[in-house]
């Protein structure tokens, strides 16, 4: 009936308004019957009233004239199992959302219809009503300011004693649907910029105050999640992996953004709680059992897990509490003739520091008590000694700087470099790093000044890492890729070099997940040739980046490329053979006469030629010309290197081409197969190692004897030898153990 007399009049018009008014008045009870009828109504008044607030204000005025809220707020009380809430609700947010004039905004927080409506018992298992309920809410935030704020409040004695509002949308804080969590952050930070002191009181108080903590717990069982895919051993680094830990990362990064914005509203009792929590709750449980200052407490992760959230939260939170607080342990061990006066200033800071100094008594306690214990460990090698007889033991931070294992040695190292570029960072702290402006090589000469070269980290640190590094590079050089060293090298340099120029806080700590995962994919591939081929890239990557902070820390600026000459006359038939490529024609005055059977061809008499060049090196199979008796025409090339591996320790190695015991005139070759320069292998990273790679292949020659065989061997051999000395040799300046800053002026400032 409705409907009808809706179509003789204007839709808009006061009359129409009214009308709908009276027809929803009428309603007594809402069930499944009248629901679509109730519904209408609902969203007719809506529209007319969206309207009215731009265009009729005699509409607005008939809007608060008959109580139209109240009218919403009956239709939810007189509802039986209708599901009438969700339209209801829906269309309250589209019309406070249109709302622009103050006035009507006032008047519809004002009489506690809001409230009310907020403070309704829904129902909210098994259906969609969450999403429509959290949507209400941020519309309502969305329009509050220190003038509507105390509309949606109730006080007694200047004391908020309920707020619907945010005890309600709190529930939902744990939500696993991402759209109602990104409502619950936005809808929080709206009432946190209102800047109202009574509710700041009344969020930093128990019992609401408890929701800061639940949030550090749920990132701890993030982080704790992440820690687990990071560590998961029962599968290879898949892309499936991959993307459980990039989704995983990302949740936890989102926490730490809100826990910025949080901060950034700059209330000292807001900061306060969200610091204490994020202190007590996540930094300390992570960063001390970490360094071994005390055991865990029961909330543990990895080293590198652990090394990555810690810097995340100081690159995307930071602040000086937390900037500060993270230093103070970490150089702990580090600082026993200033904890008395660090005790003093933290103690005349204004921010609270109880915890920390609380923290500081018991790690002071637990070094008394343990200082017996380790008399005797310092002459057995806990010790890193640099010049100038400076010595730090090899613990807290330093156990990972100097770790054989590249993502905890990148990692380490990283967190340090984001403490010592943090403008948070108190100068006691930040002369101990003693990294000050490394980022920045025209201004290292400031800090070069102010006597931070005097820092035992500065003049230990770069140093030992170098070494170590130089010598994971020279095993490398007894490995499968030992020919694409220099190439890498030249890739790798500007790469790094660029990395170091840039601000770190444009720098994920991801890369260390990323690393520890891949090692992981590794550890349980090693016999395979793309295996080796990360490995060896990852070892250049770690070399350079110490060669160029050892020269940023001791001559304050970067190397340029160094000159890697690979010009090599070599003769004429060798520089056929360099230059051979399937299907030519090559010289086989110094080929060996042998046979190889094919799958798909038979047998085949050929020639076997070994030939190296320079940096190249190749054995290659070379048909008889039928009509040039000393040339041949290719039929199949492998390179030098890797023409048979065996796994040590974590580097794939050359072994010789084996002869077959049982057949002394079979020689094998296994042939390095895989190509990092392939499109499907273009991306560096974790899906380099998918299950399916391809299978390094084999060749069997056979020889007309046994002297034959074992005289093409030697030959190899032979070959592969003058290939890797002369890599060596272009090597060789780079792993002096000398300051590598004289390498540009050895090679007359040259550049590759």
């Amino acid at each position: 009936m409705w409907r009808t007399v809706w179509r003789s009049i204007d839709r808009f018009s006061l009359q129409h308004f009214k009308y709908v008014i009276n027809e929803l008045r009428k309603i007594k009870v809402v069930d499944q019957h009248n629901r679509e009828l109730v519904i209408d109504l609902l969203q007719t008044i809506v529209e007319i009233v969206t309207y009215g607030d731009r265009q009729d204000p005699f509409i607005f005025e008939c809007f608060m004239e008959y109580q139209v809220l109240a009218e919403f707020v009956r239709i939810l009380k007189i509802s039986r199992n209708s599901k009438i809430e969700a339209p209801l609700l829906q269309y309250l947010s589209i019309m406070i959302q249109n709302m622009g004039s103050e006035h009507a905004i006032y008047y519809c927080l004002s009489n506690d219809y809001i409230n009310t409506i907020i403070a309704h018992q829904y129902d909210f298992d098994g259906g969609d009503l969450a999403p429509y309920y959290v949507s209400f809410l941020r519309a309502v935030s969305g329009k509050i300011n220190r003038d509507t704020l105390c509309l949606l409040v109730r006080v007694n004695r200047d004391v908020v004693t309920s707020f619907p509002l945010y005890t309600e949308i709190l529930k939902f804080a744990q939500h696993g649907e991402k759209m109602i969590q990104t409502a619950v952050h936005a809808l929080t930070l709206n009432i946190f910029n209102v800047s109202d002191d009574m509710v700041y009181q009344f969020v930093t108080s128990p019992p609401a105050s408890q929701y800061f903590s639940d949030l550090v717990y749920s990132l701890r069982e993030k982080c704790l999640r992440l820690d687990v895919l990071v560590q998961a051993t029962d599968e290879t680094c898949t892309k499936q992996r991959r993307k459980e830990i990039l989704l995983e990362s990302d949740e936890i990064v989102d926490d730490l953004y809100y826990f910025k914005d949080i901060l950034s509203v700059g209330e000292p009792r807001l900061s306060k709680v969200v610091t204490q929590d994020l202190l007590n709750l996540l930094v300390f449980p992570i960063l001390i059992p970490l360094l071994q200052l005390r055991q865990s407490n029961g909330f543990y992760v990895s080293a590198v897990t652990s090394l990555y959230i810690v810097s995340y939260l100081l690159v995307v939170v930071g602040g000086k509490n937390i900037v500060n607080a993270v230093a103070g342990v970490i150089l702990y061990p580090y600082m026993t003739p200033r904890r008395d006066a660090a005790k003093e200033e933290i103690t005349n800071s204004s921010s609270d520091t109880h915890f920390f100094l609380n923290l500081l008594r018991d790690m002071e306690i637990m070094e008394i008590v343990g200082s017996e214990s380790q008399k005797d460990e310092n002459i057995n090698g806990n010790h890193i000694c640099g010049n100038d007889d400076v010595r730090l033991e090899r613990n807290g931070i330093l156990m990972y700087v100097f770790s054989d294992n590249h993502s905890l040695l990148l990692a380490s190292l990283l967190l340090l470099l984001i403490l010592a570029e943090s403008k948070d960072l108190d100068y006691t702290s930040d002369s101990m790093i003693g990294l000050s402006d490394i980022q920045d090589p025209m201004n290292y000469g400031t800090s070069a000044s102010l006597g931070v070269n005097d820092n035992v980290f500065v003049r230990v640190m770069p140093q030992t890492s170098y070494q170590q590094s130089c010598e994971r590079l020279q095993k490398e050089l007894d490995g499968c890729w030992f020919d694409c060293i220099l190439d890498t090298m030249k890739d790798e340099w500007e790469n790094c070099e660029t990395a170091l120029k840039e601000p770190l806080k444009s720098k994920s700590p991801s890369f260390a997940l990323e690393l520890a995962v891949c090692k992981q994919s590794t550890d349980g591939n090693t016999n395979s040739s793309d295996t080796a081929w990360e490995i060896m890239v990852d070892v250049v990557k770690v070399f350079i980046l110490h060669l160029q902070l050892k020269a940023l820390i001791s001559k304050g600026e970067l190397l340029e490329k160094p000159l890697l000459d690979s010009a090599d006359s070599g003769t004429s038939n060798s520089l056929d053979i360099a230059s051979a490529s399937f299907g030519s024609d090559v010289y086989l005055g110094s080929g060996i006469p042998c046979r190889i059977a094919f799958s798909n061809a038979g047998i085949r008499d050929i020639y076997m030629i070994p030939a190296a060049r320079g940096l190249s090196g190749k054995v290659i199979l070379a048909e008889k010309h039928p009509f040039r008796s000393q040339r041949g025409v290719v039929i199949a090339i492998a390179p030098l290197a890797g023409l048979r591996m065996q796994l040590i320790s974590t580097t794939l190695h050359l072994k010789q081409p084996t002869i077959d015991e049982d057949h002394p005139t079979w020689l094998h070759l296994w042939i390095r197969e895989f190509d990092p320069r392939s499109k499907a292998r273009k991306s560096r990273g974790c899906n380099l190692h998918v299950s399916n790679s391809a299978l390094d292949g084999r060749w069997t020659l056979g020889f007309p004897s046994a002297k034959g065989c074992e005289i093409a061997r030697l030959l190899i051999l032979e070959e592969t030898y003058k290939q890797r000395s002369f890599i060596k040799s272009l090597l060789a300046p780079l792993l002096q153990k000398n300051d590598p800053g004289n390498l540009c002026n050895e090679q007359d400032g040259r550049k590759l």
